[in-house]
């Protein structure tokens, strides 16, 4: 179960980072079909004309909640560091909160849930790894 965390964790955080890096490289979504979604987030979320005028912020939103947090409990599950799998449990949390976002925002889309089911793997693994310890 170790190792399947170790490897859930980089794949999470390589999916964050690459979508993080997505939205900088073109941050009106034209080319890779965000337009719309950027529409939405206008819609539903506060603060249009501050976070939502291209998907920059929201890049970095991506990078900071899901990617350097994935990324840091994959480095403390190599380490074995005592608190990884608290820090992995939360990041299975985070990600399911995430996706509940995503879900208000645009609905269930299969993307998001598949990584809505990886973040409650993620945090049901993490939590058995902590009852064994």
């Amino acid at each position: 179960m170790k190792t399947f965390l170790k490897v859930l964790t980089l794949f999470i955080a390589v999916g964050a980072v690459g979508g993080a890096v997505m939205m900088w490289m073109d941050p009106t979504g034209v080319s890779w079909g965000g337009e719309a979604m950027l529409d939405m987030l206008r819609a539903k979320l506060p603060w249009p004309e501050i976070f939502f005028k291209d998907f920059i912020p929201s890049g970095f939103a991506l990078l900071a909640v899901n990617g350097l947090t994935q990324l840091l409990a994959a480095v403390m599950l190599f380490k074995k560091h005592p608190l990884a799998y608290w820090v992995t449990f939360a990041c299975g949390i985070l990600l399911m909160l995430w996706t509940a976002l995503e879900w208000y925002v645009w609905g269930f889309v299969a993307l998001s849930n598949i990584y809505f089911v990886l973040g409650l793997i993620e945090a049901i693994v993490a939590w058995r790894c902590l009852k064994k310890a």
